[in-house]
């Protein structure tokens, strides 16, 4: 029978840290979507982001919310489409990326500089101060 073993507390001292890699901060740009490319490269940047798109249509059309899923694999941009969660309705909307005239990165990014790599470095920070009882506790979202 195997011997039990007691769960230890969590110790941010002695935590194996990796390092993270670079998070492309894209609130407030608009890429380049000239070729088919370009278009495919923002539209996955634009999936992996934790933030509200605007998306103009090439009829004028706009739209603004969070996209949740994507349809990234066709031969050719007809045949790839994004869905998101518009800002102002509770319903989900299909977009073409062969209907895409413009992306920007509207919203804020609410995963930028939320790392476990981040968080022990304000654990060690606070502890230096001399702070007791350091909590993990979540950041307020607007």
């Amino acid at each position: 029978m195997p011997q039990e073993t007691k769960a230890q507390p969590f110790n941010a001292e002695s935590a194996e840290t990796v390092p993270g890699f670079a998070h492309e901060n894209l609130e407030g740009q608009i890429p380049s979507i000239a070729t088919d490319e370009e278009i495919r490269g923002a539209l996955e940047k634009a999936f992996d982001y934790r933030g509200d798109v605007s998306i103009t249509r090439k009829d004028g059309s706009a739209i603004e919310g969070y996209i949740f899923d994507r349809r990234s694999n066709g031969k050719t941009l007809a045949d790839c489409a994004v869905r998101l969660f518009p800002k102002d309705r509770d319903e989900k909307v299909s977009v073409s990326y062969s209907d895409i005239a413009r992306l920007e990165f509207t919203g804020r990014d609410t995963a930028a500089g939320k790392s476990f790599e981040t968080w022990v470095k304000k654990y060690r920070e606070k502890k230096a101060a001399g702070e007791k009882n350091i909590q993990i506790e979540p950041e307020k979202l607007d």
